[in-house]
């Protein structure tokens, strides 16, 4: 069986300068987004599970915010690395992300859980990339429109103090 997603290395310069500028992003943004989810995975409180996940993010400004999963003895109350970094930006007035990255313990690498892909959808164009390091610095990238299809977004609402009938 072979898997869903084509894994390549970081290491890899040319790979990694056709991923930059098939996703509109600069080296350097890669190069932060990769240091900086890689780094919050040691910020991750999983004492239950013990799966590190570590996230960063760039909003459309530039600004880069951190992310790292947070357990709790009632399982569903934890909080996933990408909606710990969405929760920072989003308070600190950054509600257009550019980019996401996330790195785990695991290869291949995992992708965002359906519920941050959701989230994610809240402050993301369907184009923006989504880049996942597995432990070995490899990664792959997919647009959220590949990993949310048909999604549900903000603009299927009607504006807020209108009702539709």
């Amino acid at each position: 069986m072979s898997h869903q997603f084509e894994n390549v290395s970081s290491a890899d310069a040319a790979s990694v300068d056709a991923t930059c500028r098939e996703y509109g992003l600069t080296k350097e943004e890669f190069d932060e987004l990769h240091r900086r989810c890689v780094a919050a995975k040691s910020t991750a409180y999983c004492p239950y599970s013990k799966f590190r996940v570590g996230s960063a993010i760039i909003s459309t400004e530039g600004v880069y915010f951190n992310g790292a999963n947070v357990e709790n003895a009632s399982y569903p109350v934890g909080t996933c690395a990408e909606r710990v970094a969405f929760g920072k930006a989003v308070t600190e007035g950054h509600r257009r992300i550019k980019a996401v990255a996330v790195a785990t313990d695991i290869s291949p690498p995992a992708s965002p859980c359906g519920m941050c892909r959701q989230f994610i959808r809240e402050f993301c164009d369907l184009t923006v990339p989504i880049i996942m390091f597995d432990k070995d610095e490899n990664y792959t990238v997919k647009r959220l429109s590949e990993l949310l299809p048909l999604s549900f977004g903000p603009e299927a609402l009607p504006p807020p103090g209108q009702h539709q009938v």
